[in-house]
């Protein structure tokens, strides 16, 4: 068993919680995606940090494609881990 991981990159926290909602649609996730507050360098302001949802996919099923496409829907993008 691998331990495959996704990384989706959001631009808000909102979006990261409505991206991490929608999977278990989309792609029937059954784990809880975590999320992950991503502050850049010397960023004080919590509005202005990217949002990280972390998936695991042991199984290799996810396509990383279709999951680029998803985050792009809010403005994000799949980041390799």
């Amino acid at each position: 068993m691998s331990d495959v991981r996704h990384v989706l990159v959001l631009p808000d926290r909102d979006a990261a919680e409505e991206a991490a909602e929608a999977l278990g649609e989309r792609f029937g996730v059954a784990e809880e995606p975590r999320l992950v507050r991503d502050a850049l360098a010397g960023e004080d302001d919590a509005e202005d940090a990217q949002w990280l949802v972390l998936l695991r996919d042991e199984e290799g099923l996810l396509d990383p494609a279709a999951l680029d496409e998803f985050a792009g829907q809010w403005d994000g993008w799949r980041e390799e881990p």
